[in-house]
């Protein structure tokens, strides 16, 4: 019975995972995609998919959830460096890279999760910028009227607005990542000239 268990619980955590993956992809080509229709792409059955999750918006929720971590842990790889601008816009393409494969759920995010929602899931990732962006005020490499923390939450919004720029074709996706580490570094007090040699140089 153990076993049976065991091997119930394994398929039903693969269909989770597969329902996943296929929902961001369906969510990706048709931001309206229903239940019944990631479903189908899925190749479950419509049930199988409120079992795992019980609404279009849980769904989304889990996404978004996972979007976070992978944001996360992408922004940990880049701030490790001395420099405090380096460390930032290191930062923002590893983050960028992660972000514009997720970018479609800001939008829908912002339908089914309340905004105070999305914050309080970004909240270790904003505390990482912060301190990198306070490092840097205090060294002197950052200028701005703004603490550490609202600097942070202003990159945490430019982003969201980038990927919104993505969304709606006003910038192009290839382009976004070294745009939005430059203009991160821009709002920091870096000159934008020095910000986009920085940025250059680490994408090569």
């Amino acid at each position: 019975m153990a076993a049976m268990t065991t091997g119930s619980a394994s398929r039903a955590d693969t269909n989770r995972r597969r329902i996943l993956e296929v929902a961001l992809g369906e969510l990706l080509r048709d931001p309206d995609a229903s239940m019944d229709q990631i479903a189908r792409a899925a190749g479950v059955v419509r049930r199988t998919v409120y079992g795992h999750f019980p609404s279009r918006e849980a769904l989304i929720s889990t996404l978004v959830d996972g979007a976070v971590e992978a944001v996360a842990a992408a922004q940990a790889t880049g701030l490790d460096l001395a420099d405090p601008a380096r460390s930032v816009a290191r930062s923002a393409l590893a983050v960028w890279e992660i972000a514009d494969r997720y970018r479609i759920l800001v939008a829908l995010a912002q339908r089914s999760v309340t905004v105070q929602g999305i914050r309080e899931r970004l909240t270790p990732v904003r505390e990482a910028c912060a301190a990198t962006l306070a490092r840097g005020l205090d060294e002197g490499v950052f200028v701005s009227p703004l603490p550490p923390q609202a600097l942070a939450y202003v990159h945490e919004q430019m982003l969201f607005a980038l990927m919104e720029a993505v969304n709606d074709g006003l910038l192009d996706a290839r382009e976004a990542g070294p745009s939005a580490a430059v203009a991160l570094l821009s709002t920091a007090g870096v000159p934008a000239s020095h910000a986009a040699e920085l940025v250059s140089a680490l994408k090569q």
